[in-house]
C-alpha cells in the first residue's frame, strides 16, 4: 500500500508523544554488513536516473555515509506498554502547548492570515499540527536523515519504500530546497517543522516566504503553508468544523460508531444525539460519524469530513483527535465536558517531568526529566508500583504513582 500520509512512517503515533526513549548511539555495521552496504550503494546509484537525481549529486551527498544499524530494530518494534487515549492526549493537548500555540498565533499572525486566505485552512488547525508534530519547531528529530534512509534502503523490511524516500531526499538536496548540513529527522525519515516524509515534501511542499526554496526545516512560512496545502489535498473544506463533543442518548448502540460509519446528520439527531454544551444542531444531509475513542463510557464526538482530512495526515484517529482538540483550545474553547473512564487521571508534560524527577531521586537511571516517557521511565514506574503495592504494576504514568512517590 503506498504511503499517502505526510508522516506515514514516523515512529508510533506522534514524534512528541512517544519520543522519550533515549537516542541510541549509532550502531556500526559488521564487516559483512559493510560489504552488503557497498553493494547496495551501487544499486541505489542505479536508481538515480529514473528519480531525477544526477549521478554526481548522488556521489556528493552520499559521500562518507555509514549505515546506522540501530534503526533496524525500530522497524519491528512493538509497543511495550499500551497507551489509553487519555494518556496519549494528555501531553499533546496540555496547558503549555495551548499557551505556546496562542503565542505562535500572535507572533506569526500575518503568516497564518496569508495561509488561511490562500489555502482556506484556518490558523488554529495549522498551528495545532505544528504544535503536535514538533512542539512548534522545537523537536524535529535527531537522526541524520541520509544515514537512516540509506540504512533502511539496504537492510530490513520495505527497502523499496525507503529507497523511494531516499531518492526524494536527494532530489530535494539537488534542487537546493535543503542543505545536507545538520539534516535530521525521525528514524524513518519524517522531518521538518511539521514532519513530512521526503516524497510528500517533494510533491506537496510550497514556498511560503517567496525566497524560491521550499525549506520546511528552517522557514516557518514554508512549513505552515505546506501543512495547509497538504490538508487541502486531503479534502479540507474551508469554513467547516472538524466536529464537536456530543452527548449520547441512553442506550446508544456503540456498534453504530466509527469514523467511516457516516450517516446524514439529521439521522443522528433523530437518534437523540445532542451537543455536549447544549447548543443547537441544525439538521442537514451533511455526512457525519460518531467517534467513541474510549467507548460509550467516555467522551463522544460527532466528526465530519475535515476530521478525515486531519486523519490522513497521520492515519490514526488518536492523532487526528489530538489535532482537533488542540485546535479548539487555540480558538479559545474549553476542555472536554465528559471525563475519560479512568480512576487514575493522566499526567500532562509538567506532571510527567515531576514524576521523572522523583524517579531520578530514587536512583532510577532514566535519563533527563524531559516529560517524554520512554522504556526506561516506564520500567522504573513499574518497579516503583511493585514496591508500593500499586495494582496493576504496568508502568503507566498516572496521578496515583505521582502522588505515592510525592508523599512524605
Amino acid at each position: 500500500m503506498p504511503c499517502i500520509a505526510a508522516r506515514c512512517f514516523s515512529a508510533a503515533l506522534g514524534l512528541l508523544a512517544f519520543s522519550g526513549q533515549a537516542q541510541q548511539a549509532p550502531a556500526l555495521p559488521s564487516p559483512d554488513q559493510q560489504r552488503a552496504f557497498a553493494s547496495c550503494r551501487v544499486q541505489l546509484r542505479g536508481l538515480t536516473a529514473d528519480s531525477g537525481v544526477a549521478g554526481d549529486a548522488f556521489d556528493r551527498f552520499m559521500a562518507g555515509i555509514v549505515p546506522d544499524m540501530s534503526v533496524l530494530p525500530l522497524l519491528d518494534a512493538q509497543p511495550e506498554f499500551s497507551t489509553p487515549i487519555w494518556d496519549y492526549l494528555a501531553p499533546l493537548v496540555d496547558d503549555a502547548r495551548i499557551e505556546d500555540g496562542k503565542a505562535m498565533l500572535a507572533q506569526y499572525s500575518d503568516t497564518f492570515a496569508q495561509v488561511a486566505q490562500s489555502r482556506g485552512v484556518d490558523a488554529a488547525t495549522v498551528a495545532a499540527v505544528w504544535g503536535v508534530e514538533s512542539d512548534y519547531g522545537r523537536v524535529q528529530g535527531t537522526r541524520p536523515l541520509l544515514v537512516s534512509l540509506s540504512t533502511l534502503s539496504c537492510f530490513g523490511r520495505r527497502q523499496g519504500f525507503f529507497r523511494g524516500e531516499l531518492m526524494a531526499t536527494l532530489a530535494l538536496l539537488q534542487a537546493g530546497d535543503l542543505s545536507p548540513d545538520g539534516l535530521t529527522g525521525s528514524w524513518a525519515g519524517a522531518f521538518g517543522q511539521t514532519q513530512f516524509m521526503p516524497s510528500t515534501y517533494r510533491r506537496i511542499a510550497v514556498d511560503g516566504d517567496g525566497d524560491g526554496r521550499r525549506d520546511l526545516v528552517h522557514s516557518v512560512p514554508d512549513a505552515l503553508a505546506s501543512t495547509a496545502n497538504y490538508l487541502v489535498r486531503a479534502g479540507w473544506q474551508p469554513g467547516q468544523p472538524w466536529g464537536y463533543e456530543i452527548k449520547l442518548p441512553a442506550g446508544f448502540d456503540a456498534a453504530l460508531a466509527g469514523r467511516t460509519a457516516k450517516r446524514p446528520l439529521r439521522q443522528w439527531l433523530a437518534r437523540g444525539i445532542t451537543r455536549a454544551d447544549g447548543s443547537a444542531i441544525a439538521a442537514s444531509e451533511v455526512p457525519a460519524a460518531v467517534l467513541l475513542p474510549a467507548g460509550v463510557a467516555g467522551p463522544a464526538f460527532l466528526v465530519f469530513s475535515n476530521f478525515d482530512a486531519i486523519y490522513r495526515y497521520n492515519a490514526a484517529e488518536s492523532y487526528a483527535l489530538a489535532i482537533a482538540l488542540l485546535s479548539d483550545r487555540l480558538r479559545g474553547g474549553g476542555p472536554l465536558m465528559a471525563r475519560w473512564p479512568t480512576d487514575d487521571p493522566p499526567l500532562d508534560r509538567a506532571g510527567r517531568k515531576r514524576l521523572q524527577t522523583l524517579l531520578l531521586a530514587r536512583g532510577h537511571a532514566i535519563g533527563p526529566a524531559d516529560g517524554l516517557l520512554g522504556t526506561r521511565t516506564r520500567r522504573a514506574i513499574a518497579q516503583e508500583q511493585q514496591r508500593l503495592g500499586l495494582v496493576p504494576a504496568d508502568g503507566r504514568a498516572g496521578q496515583k504513582i505521582l502522588q505515592a512517590l510525592a508523599a512524605p
